[in-house]
């Protein structure tokens, strides 16, 4: 089979759907027919049981997925890597984003760029529910993360910057009008919370008590920031976040207030002990010789 030809398949296989796989590839119905029953030539059984209702993998159809999934996969990977090879990249450093502000740490990207032409450096933004799960899969290389992190396979780095805490809520909620509040008095409201990774981390981004010993009641699971800010505007729930949100997701249903008694938060570079590489550790150098970065980025 064509490396065309095993992606066909591979989608149809996932979406069940001849004309979804169409839209999805750009190609036409027919198209995805034409090389769906090529291959089922070549295989001499069919790989799809089809109606007017419903598409289906044989049990033949799903060996074949399952088999060739890791493979196309592994020829993905193998041609990007010659593809950047090609234009003299060496390596791919994948960094993961827990916070907005990833335009604040153009110093640590710029440097990175400038000493290191033949490594490639990519940013992506990485889910709360997430983030320690696609570090351990290796789809990201790097994570910046609030702290602490205290994992036996995770190394923590040096520090990019710690902020302030600010809360938002929704411009009618009845704290709207203040211009602060304490941590005091957000117990007196629901905040949303993850129920992936350790339970630690999260209670240090948003404590289940008040420094007085009040609880401060968690509501809905929340999968990312996103989620989070739908809530507040919605449903009348609170949320804290690093300060810089309040100037990277400016919404006119959103009202942010500082908090007056939480300590800053910090924010490292975290990556996987056993996965240390050059990339990494010429990342982290960067960061450690450069420094956090300066508070007053936080309004």
């Amino acid at each position: 089979m064509e490396l065309r030809d095993i992606e066909i398949f591979l989608t149809l296989a996932e979406e069940l759907h001849f004309g979804r796989t169409a839209t999805r590839l750009c190609l036409s119905p027919a198209r995805v027919t034409q090389v769906i029953q090529k291959q089922e030539r070549q295989v001499g059984a069919p790989l799809f049981e089809r109606n007017n209702r419903s598409v289906r993998l044989t049990p033949v159809g799903r060996q074949l997925r399952d088999e060739l999934r890791p493979l196309y996969a592994g020829l993905r990977e193998t041609v990007a890597r010659a593809q950047l090879a090609g234009k003299g990249i060496t390596g791919t450093l994948r960094v993961g984003m827990l916070p907005l502000n990833a335009h604040d740490l153009r110093p640590y990207w710029d440097v990175f760029r400038l000493r290191h032409p033949r490594w490639k450096l990519r940013i992506h933004s990485a889910q709360v529910g997430d983030a320690f799960p696609a570090l351990r899969r290796g789809d990201i290389d790097v994570l910046v993360s609030w702290l602490p992190v205290d994992e036996p396979d995770l190394t923590v780095g040096p520090v990019v910057f710690a902020e302030q805490r600010v809360l938002a809520v929704a411009t009618d909620h009845r704290l709207a009008p203040r211009a602060s509040v304490s941590l005091e008095m957000v117990s007196d409201f629901q905040h949303p919370h993850t129920d992936t990774g350790p339970g630690y981390w999260y209670d240090a981004y948003a404590p289940r008590f008040t420094r007085r010993g009040r609880r401060i009641e968690r509501g809905p699971v929340i999968r990312d920031a996103e989620e989070a800010m739908t809530l507040a505007s919605m449903d009348g729930l609170v949320v804290l976040f690093p300060a810089h949100v309040a100037r990277y997701w400016a919404r006119p249903d959103i009202a942010y207030l500082p908090v007056t008694d939480m300590e800053p938060l910090p924010y490292a570079l975290v990556w996987r002990s056993e996965a240390e590489n050059g990339p990494i550790r010429a990342l982290a150098g960067i960061v450690r010789d450069l420094g956090p970065l300066p508070a007053a980025l936080s309004p």
